[in-house]
């Protein structure tokens, strides 16, 4: 379930249904949890409880498959789920995937493209074979072209995770980091992390950079740039696998296609909910945009419903615009 794109986000604010539908998912896996029992497989092991499986292709934008129970034995890997729910073909010895259920890796429109997947949103960095699967993982696989950029370190589609299991079998604290702690935005940033049951600190920008925390980056873009992973996001894709890039000291938003290519320009109230990593550290989660207009936008966006399936979200006009843009309908 996801937003139309276009579809007006003050009516896409978080309403019961919203907190509903993803509460009980995490729910459903804290319950699993308490009655996993043991499991065989690949390996001695238990049988990780609350894992799910989406298999996609152009950026989130066209679900392939979808499983909120796939079959899951033992000390699984991530390339044995997938290939114990799916018709899988690999290449290089069985490390990489080649094809999903037919749709075979190759080109698109004479660019390149492959699979890539994502636990908890985050892009990991060894092969799918090497990958054990952690209880509550949420695996994502996504086809895509790779033309601007080889790697996405970090997306916002599977919220909210990675703050509630983390990822790799580690749990990290949580840190809101404002710019300005007064705002609206950053207390409702605050609540919709702890609606979770997840405890979160609030600080300054950059108070958590070095302790290994999760962090969320709440204001105008113009006051993050001093935060070291904050000023990837003037550079592109090529640094920070985000299809938007800010500009004039962070007064306007260019979004990007899927080549990297700037389709659209966005001014004052233009919104941006993002993530990246920076020299493998925890993921750094972004609620920005041009101006405080812009932060309130992003903050009407960090939910679920408007978050699922997306690589990374800009707002205009408070309208969701997944990112990269141009991308075909959803199918």
């Amino acid at each position: 379930m996801r937003p139309r794109p276009g579809e007006d986000l003050r009516r896409l604010a978080p309403d019961m249904a919203d907190w509903l539908r993803t509460g009980l998912r995490v729910l459903a896996a804290a319950t699993a949890v308490a009655s996993t029992l043991a499991g065989c497989g690949i390996g001695a092991g238990r049988t990780p409880a609350g894992v799910s499986l989406l298999v996609t292709q152009n950026f989130g934008s066209q679900t392939l498959a979808q499983s909120a129970r796939p079959r899951v034995v033992g000390a699984d890997t991530v390339m044995r789920v997938l290939e114990r729910n799916a018709t899988v073909a690999t290449r290089y010895g069985g490390g990489f995937v080649q094809s999903i259920d037919g749709h075979a890796a190759g080109s698109q429109g004479a660019q390149p493209d492959d699979w890539f997947y994502y636990v908890n949103g985050v892009q990991a960095h060894k092969g799918a074979a090497a990958t054990k699967v952690h209880t509550g993982d949420e695996i994502w696989w996504d086809r895509h072209v790779w033309t601007a950029t080889e790697s996405i370190p970090a997306v916002v589609g599977a919220f909210p995770e990675p703050f509630v299991h983390g990822y790799g079998g580690a749990q990290y604290p949580t840190h809101i980091e404002c710019t300005q702690t007064q705002a609206k935005a950053c207390t409702a940033v605050l609540d919709a992390i702890g609606h979770f049951g997840v405890p979160a600190g609030l600080g300054c920008l950059d108070c958590a950079e070095y302790n290994m925390s999760l962090r969320v980056l709440v204001g105008p873009y113009s006051t993050l740039v001093d935060d070291a992973t904050a000023d990837l996001l003037s550079r592109g894709p090529s640094a920070d696998g985000i299809y938007a890039r800010f500009i004039d000291g962070g007064h306007r938003l260019e979004l990007l296609n899927q080549l990297g290519r700037v389709t659209r320009t966005l001014g004052a109230g233009a919104g941006l909910v993002a993530a990246t990593r920076l020299r493998g550290a925890p993921p750094v989660w972004f609620v920005t945009g041009t101006d405080a207009a812009g932060v309130a936008a992003a903050e009407q966006a960090f939910n679920a419903g408007t978050l699922d399936g997306h690589f990374a979200v800009a707002v205009s006009n408070y309208i969701a615009v997944p990112l990269p843009v141009g991308l075909p309908a959803s199918g």
